[in-house]
């Protein structure tokens, strides 16, 4: 069973559909004991920093996510907020991955919108994924290299397009809506 972290992120629909289309069986949860017991977790994102991490704290997922052993995947703004701190609503992160967020500078066009390739690719989770197969991104604020990038996408400077520590993955990027090489990335999550 994989949990889909439920806080009011405008995607969780989206992945859960792009999981159905995989055959994987899945729950929308805000729920504690379900989320630990679960073979993955997605903490999917869309929406704005801070209100999000005050709702995680309402439910204490700010605490559990950081502490969770199986596969996590963070999606977005998901992946931002496992980062140590956000420029949006200076808002403290989870710390899973030592690394700052950062808004795109404003004199560029905001928010980095459409497909883009990556470079630089270094996860299990990119097995059967090309240099040259692109992804969705839809995103204003970005997180900055760090020893934890695992790809890099050029958009006005080079940013982590994913991070991996240990059992925690991430993406800014929406594999669920990057087509078929969202499903491919899901596909290679699900079966770490």
């Amino acid at each position: 069973m994989i949990a889909i972290i439920k806080y009011n992120g405008g995607n969780v629909n989206s992945v859960q559909n792009a999981l159905s289309r995989l055959n994987a069986e899945s729950i929308i949860t805000d729920d504690t004991e379900i989320i630990k017991q679960a073979d993955k977790v997605i903490f999917p994102g869309v929406g704005e920093a801070s209100s999000t991490m005050k709702l995680l704290k309402e439910k204490g997922l700010d605490l559990l996510i950081p502490n969770l052993t199986q596969p996590v995947l963070g999606i977005c703004l998901g992946m931002q907020l496992m980062c140590r701190g956000n420029e949006e609503g200076n808002t403290q992160g989870m710390g899973i991955f030592d690394v700052s967020v950062k808004k795109f500078p404003t004199e560029n066009i905001v928010p980095h919108m459409g497909w883009n390739t990556l470079s630089d690719l270094t996860s299990d989770i990119f097995s059967g994924i090309k240099a040259e197969d692109d992804f969705y991104f839809v995103h204003s604020f970005y997180c900055g290299l760090s020893q934890n990038t695992t790809s890099v996408c050029n958009y006005i400077l080079p940013f982590s397009a994913t991070l991996q520590k240990n059992n925690f993955f991430a993406t800014q990027f929406h594999p669920e809506k990057s087509g078929k090489t969202g499903n491919i990335l899901l596909k290679n999550f699900l079966n770490l």
